[in-house]
């Protein structure tokens, strides 16, 4: 088709002929929200790097999730920071931690809301890795027991889903069976599926207290520098059962969501980080862009290219733009 017999403009007119025709929607359906769960009682502490973002006491979380609900969101995902941080992690699996709690809380106040929890250890080890230190390297099969033990308690104290983030081998195979033999097959699993090695998550180190006391995560988070493994590694989370694959961060990351969009049939997440929401707040904050603008760009962007939902820091500020 070449001009003058094919004319791209005469659809782009007027608003109702851009609405007939628009390929991607976004809705308040597909975004996730992110929350920072701390211990004690009627606490809500500013996030600097987060703005508009808390830590949250359960009390007050279980008000936040509500209002989050009430504004159509359909999830949350919840972050925990205990008192105490130990070589093992155990207040992780504690039955009575700060996630444990958080989300009793939340399902005691908002029981249709979908709550997610992260499984990881890094915001509960005093090395800040995300699995057993043996020496000064990350022992990959020693880590699958905490993590399945990690996820088992969240599942026990009533989280609807579990979203193992750790980035270690057959995490995924481990927390399914111990789902499955405690009668939690019901349970399904988020796998952050293809979690690269960035330089976007220092706002989000900064909220959970969760950045390495030596070394880095190269060893078992992605090199940026590749594709092809994402696919085997999201295939693999697939057959071990994962039932949602995620790809983090997104925006710089939008060719790994449309790849693993034509190549899995699952669900697919993509996580919008802390500095990526930090990049544009800041930005807007100088005048530099519009705000509203960029952030609704951005997330079209990343549900353009292949994400069915959005963990965003930008969820209620979307939710309430999409509900205006």
């Amino acid at each position: 088709m070449l001009f003058p017999d094919y004319r791209p403009r005469r659809m782009r007119q007027n608003e109702g002929f851009r609405r007939m025709v628009r390929e991607t929607t976004l809705s308040v359906d597909n975004l996730i929200l992110p929350l920072f769960a701390v211990e004690g009682k009627n606490v809500k502490t500013p996030i600097p790097s987060l703005p508009g973002h808390y830590h949250l006491s359960a009390d007050n979380m279980a008000k936040a999730a509500k209002d989050a609900f009430d504004m159509g969101i359909p999830a949350v995902l919840l972050f925990g920071l205990p008192l105490k941080k130990d070589p093992l992690g155990t207040s992780a699996y504690d039955r009575n931690g700060v996630v444990q709690k958080a989300v009793k809380a939340v399902k005691s106040k908002v029981p249709d809301l979908v709550v997610i929890t992260d499984v990881c250890l890094c915001q509960y080890t005093d090395h800040g890795h995300c699995g057993f230190i043996d020496g000064n390297v990350v022992d990959n099969d020693a880590s699958l027991d905490l993590l399945a033990r990690v996820a088992l308690s969240h599942a026990k104290s009533g989280a609807d889903m579990v979203a193992p983030s750790d980035m270690m081998d057959g995490r995924v195979a481990e927390i399914r069976n111990i789902l499955d033999e405690n009668e939690l097959s019901h349970v399904p699993i988020m796998s952050y599926a293809a979690k690269y090695c960035s330089s976007y998550y220092g706002p989000f180190r900064e909220a959970a207290d969760s950045a390495p006391q030596f070394g880095d995560r190269k060893t078992y988070q992605m090199d940026p520098a590749n594709s092809l493994e994402a696919v085997r590694e999201a295939t693999m989370d697939v057959e071990e059962g994962a039932d949602i694959i995620m790809v983090k961060p997104a925006l710089p990351y939008l060719d790994i969501i449309f790849r693993i969009r034509n190549e899995i049939d699952l669900p697919i997440a993509a996580y919008n980080v802390s500095g990526e929401f930090a990049m544009i707040k800041a930005a807007a904050e100088r005048g530099w862009i519009d705000g509203e603008k960029v952030m609704m760009e951005t997330l079209l962007s990343i549900k353009r290219a292949g994400a069915d939902m959005i963990i965003t820091y930008f969820a209620l500020e979307a939710a309430k733009f999409l509900r205006s």
